[in-house]
């Protein structure tokens, strides 16, 4: 965001007056083209002016097309409290300071006295690092990295790569920001990790010759000076694991922190918990560190990156309840030739003439240290696996068992947390999405503030669901093909591919196709392209936002895919009528996280699937069914291939964690209804 684009005014005052929630969100709504009152968004409102004045943190779900974030900016600004807000994806982030925050601010400028402040700020590795900049060389990365092979492919690769390495510094002199997100058109990640720096290989701004001019530290700043910040999921997470002592070490001090998309949050903050340990990454330290030790360390970290390569290589994928003698030993070796190069390099004082280098390179040992000291305790917080790339190359990989704990102990301290949602009371409550945040049971929680109450305490929350301005009982069916026999564990059997191709006729297309596999996808995309003569797009084909176009564009048209599709599609109007999930999206049996978090729920005396696999398949069928209805004018079908939601004991659990479409498991309906609305739809086109 360029700072043009921003607002320079003083933040809020705790000491100004509150202006009326619901005036802000009048002059909010008004700005919006065609934008209008909804109820929902009022209520949203005005639960969460409660909430802050409370003290009490709120869940709050809020259906499609609620109009969720002028619901909740609207009081945070009219609170005078300073505001984090917090996303689940970059492209969330940009949507909010690009399109939604700065009409808000103009809108509520007349209400509030002034134009309300606002900034992004992302972790450090998104922001341009003029000292790599300085000091990047292509051949220096090549040989670095081991990207290339030698040949024909190495010289072209080169070439492509030190144009981008151009670009980069044609840009480097215009960035106001350093903002990886308005570099357009974009580079190769490896090109970019030649011009940027994780927080943890920075040396500081007060020891770098480019500090008074560092943009990540300027968007620091900028994040400071600001009445709200937006942020995201991962960054939050970060922030959260370096508090210290109550002072936040990346986000500046706020009041509120409101969280969107909170579904999607612990699943981050397991990521940003997660670490990996490889022969690659030991190679590529030894390479980058080797400048500044002795030939004898470089030798002791190849050798301990060919036996740890040796001894993963013996065993399959998947998760390892306990790490294998031979792997434990080839880990051990690699922690000792880590600590060895770490003695090499010695102190790096401000004096030294290639600081940053020589702090990246024990920067990068020390990770790796760090990472093997967690394989080697096999704590049983924690769950280790072997995972193997689409190359073969294969890693240790350690997470934590549970973010409950660390979110329950940070998440909630020294500020009120607004958590939203469209999928956050599963079954119709909140209960289970509470407990994954690391909240008490609502009746272990403190009902009201008293004068013993002390941060220690549990956190008094409450789950509050304001609905959908969606008649989704009139606008749309769930339809269940109970008559199915239970779906394999891959592919599509016989009778939901026969399923398929009839409620495909009948819409004309207009279908988006939710697939378990992409074995699943292709062979409903091969079977309808042989059995109609409808255009068939499956995922992988093109880039995701070309396909989607297509599938927008003609309304004839299937879309067929997989996970990323059932969140990121938004596709209202006649061109989705039909929205096809072929199974239901429990998650794979030999996950290594979910297999160890039931497990461990099992022998604590619970349901493992209940507790874990099934929540889960909600909140993924929720957002799946969720792509149907868009606007107050969309009609359609949710077709389902699997009769367990049927049929199962936890079908009600999941029927109820969906929108309340008309319930059905009658084929002859729904290829009824799925036939007028496409003669209807093209009536009217």
């Amino acid at each position: 965001m360029s700072k043009a684009a921003e607002s320079q005014s003083t933040p809020l005052r705790a000491d100004v007056p509150d202006p009326d929630v619901a005036r802000v969100l009048d002059a909010a709504v008004s700005a919006v083209p065609g934008g209008v009152a909804r109820p929902g968004q009022q209520r949203m409102a005005a639960a969460i002016a409660t909430a802050i004045e409370s003290g009490e943190h709120l869940l709050i779900q809020a259906g499609t097309g609620t109009g969720k974030s002028l619901g909740y900016l609207a009081p945070a600004l009219a609170s005078h409290r300073r505001t984090v807000v917090s996303t689940a994806t970059l492209a969330l982030q940009a949507q909010l300071v690009s399109e939604d925050l700065p009409r808000l601010a103009d809108a509520v400028a007349p209400v509030l006295g002034r134009r309300p402040s606002y900034a992004v700020l992302k972790g450090r590795h998104h922001y341009l690092c003029l000292a790599r900049l300085e000091a990047s060389r292509v051949e220096e990365q090549q040989e670095q990295d081991g990207l290339f092979d030698d040949g024909p492919k190495w010289v072209a690769a080169a070439g492509r790569l030190a144009a981008q390495i151009t670009r980069v510094r044609d840009w480097a002199d215009q960035t106001e920001t350093g903002d990886r997100s308005e570099l357009d058109p974009g580079v190769d990640d490896m090109v970019w990790r030649t011009v940027s720096t994780p927080a943890r290989e920075c040396v500081g701004a007060m020891r770098c010759p480019f500090g008074a001019e560092c943009h990540a530290e300027a968007a620091r700043q900028r994040a400071r000076d600001s009445d709200i910040v937006v942020t995201n999921h991962a960054l939050l997470a970060v922030d959260m694991a370096m508090t210290f002592d109550g002072e936040r070490r990346i986000l500046p001090e706020h009041e509120l922190l409101i969280i969107d998309e909170a579904h999607d949050l612990t699943d981050r903050v397991t990521s940003a918990a997660q670490a990996e340990f490889s022969a690659d990454a030991l190679a590529r330290a030894a390479k980058r560190a080797g400048h500044y030790f002795g030939s004898r360390e470089v030798e002791r970290l190849d050798d301990a990156a060919e036996a740890l390569r040796t001894s993963l290589d013996a065993h399959l994928p998947g998760r390892m309840p306990a790490v294998p003698e031979g792997v434990r030993a080839a880990v051990l070796l690699a922690e000792e030739a880590c600590q060895s190069g770490l003695r090499g390099i010695g102190k790096v004082g401000a004096d030294d003439a290639d600081l940053a280098g020589k702090h990246q390179a024990k920067a990068s040992l020390q990770v790796l240290v760090e990472t093997a000291q967690r394989l080697l305790l096999e704590s049983d917080q924690d769950v280790i696996w072997l995972s193997t790339d689409d190359r073969g190359k294969r890693s240790l990989v350690v997470a934590p068992l549970s973010v409950a704990g660390l979110l329950g102990r940070e998440l909630f301290r020294d500020r009120v947390v607004v958590a939203t949602s469209a999928t956050l009371a599963l079954g119709g409550q909140f209960e289970t999405v509470g407990r994954s945040l690391g909240l008490p049971r609502q009746q272990d929680a403190p009902a009201a503030p008293t004068k013993d109450d002390n941060e220690d305490g549990p956190p008094r929350w409450h789950g509050e669901d304001v609905g959908s301005p969606f008649d989704y009982p009139r606008q749309g069916i769930l339809y269940v093909a109970a008559h199915l026999p239970r779906p394999g564990m891959s592919g599509l059997s016989d009778g939901a591919a026969e399923e398929l191709v009839k409620l495909v006729q009948a819409a004309g297309g207009r279908t988006l196709g939710l697939f378990s596999s992409r074995k699943a996808a292709a062979a409903a995309a091969e079977i309808l392209s042989d059995r109609t003569d409808l255009p068939i797009l499956l995922q992988g084909e093109d880039s995701l936002p070309l396909l989607v176009r297509k599938f927008k564009e003609d309304p004839a048209t299937c879309l067929l895919g997989v996970m990323s599709l059932w969140q990121g599609v938004d596709v209202p109007g006649p061109a989705c009528q039909l929205v096809v999930i072929d199974r239901l999206p429990f998650p794979r049996p030999d996950d290594p996280l979910t297999s160890a978090r039931a497990a461990a729920v099992d022998s604590a005396g619970g349901s493992g699937f209940s507790a874990v696999s099934v929540p889960i398949a909600a909140i993924r069928l929720a957002q799946g069914a969720g792509r149907l209805v868009r606007t107050s004018d969309d009609r359609g079908v949710v077709a389902v291939l699997d009769p367990r939601l049927a049929t199962q004991r936890y079908g009600t659990y999941l029927r109820r964690s969906v929108p309340p479409f008309w319930y059905t498991t009658k084929q002859e309906t729904v290829l009824a209804a799925l036939q007028r609305l496409s003669v209807d739809a093209a009536a009217s086109s």
